[in-house]
């Protein structure tokens, strides 16, 4: 079931007041509106998204509410982060100067941007990509290709399609040997593969390489969907989870070994406590699912 103190933490306390209260500083020149960037120090770099209910890190793709974002700072787990944010609600960032507003990224429409992309073809630059580079079994590249995931960028980029709850499509993560990112104005949703509306076992990775790379590795079991956050968690996902999931099914945290997938199991556990029948979390004897399967091939 929902936790009420947890939603309203997260309505009432901002991201900015929380990296204030921690230290960092305002980069006003390289802030706008949408995105205010801080720093702590010349390494570490957090901008602030959706008015401060949301935030990434530019560096290593970590991204999340204010919650997540407690966790970040102090290593700790929900009941951590309840108690270092509960001081917080209501409270105002101090540093609220109107930025300057860089021309704004036109929403995309997904629909007819996929449906005008290519599909992968055997033998293409983002097929030996995926093959190559990262390992990927032709059986499992044929699978994702033929139920219609994928797409061929520019340069070897392999796109992989995220959905709503309805299967239209919300944006595209865009994996390349020169290139990662996500669809500008695009949504990320989920990704997934497999009959997740039936699913017995619901796995969720950080990324769709990771979600291919770990049905290979498990053999692609009868009644398990694999899916993507694409790393971030904003309401098309969560609205998407809460739609898609299955009473039934046992959701499994199958997220990057570290800190950020730390964070992100732990969100799957509070969702899975109140929509599923189970949780579990497996974890790769490596950094992440593309990597054993890479190690496991050597």
């Amino acid at each position: 079931m929902r936790d009420p103190e947890l939603d309203e933490l997260r309505a009432k306390v901002d991201c900015r007041t929380v990296l204030e209260r921690d230290g960092w500083k305002l980069d006003a020149p390289e802030s706008t509106t949408h995105a205010v960037k801080f720093r702590n120090g010349p390494a570490q770099i957090i901008i602030v998204t959706h008015e401060g209910r949301g935030w990434f890190d530019p560096i290593n793709d970590q991204r999340g509410d204010v919650l997540a974002l407690a966790q970040r700072l102090t290593g700790g787990n929900f009941g951590h982060a309840r108690r270092a944010l509960r001081p917080l609600a209501g409270i105002a960032p101090t540093l609220t100067p109107t930025f300057r507003d860089r021309s704004q990224v036109a929403p995309l429409d997904a629909g007819k941007a996929w449906s005008r992309a290519a599909a992968l073809q055997p033998g293409s630059q983002a097929w030996r990509y995926l093959s190559g580079e990262r390992g990927l079994p032709a059986a499992t590249i044929t699978r994702a290709n033929d139920a219609g995931l994928l797409r061929e960028g520019i340069y070897g980029t392999a796109w992989f399609l995220h959905r709503l709850a309805d299967d239209a499509p919300a944006g595209w993560e865009m994996r390349g040997p020169k290139y990662k990112g996500f669809a500008k104005g695009g949504d990320k949703a989920l990704f997934w593969i497999g009959q997740i509306r039936e699913a017995r076992r619901v796995a969720v990775t950080e990324s769709a390489i990771d979600a291919l790379s770990l049905a290979t590795i498990e053999q692609w079991p009868e009644g398990t969907a694999y899916v993507s956050t694409g790393g971030g968690f904003g309401p098309p996902t969560a609205e998407t989870f809460a739609r898609l999931l299955p009473s039934s099914c046992r959701l499994v945290a199958a997220t990057d070994r570290g800190q950020g997938g730390d964070i992100l199991a732990d969100r799957l556990r509070e969702l899975a406590a109140g929509s599923c029948a189970g949780f579990g979390r497996v974890r790769s004897s490596a950094k992440d699912w593309n990597d054993e399967l890479r190690g496991r091939a050597e």
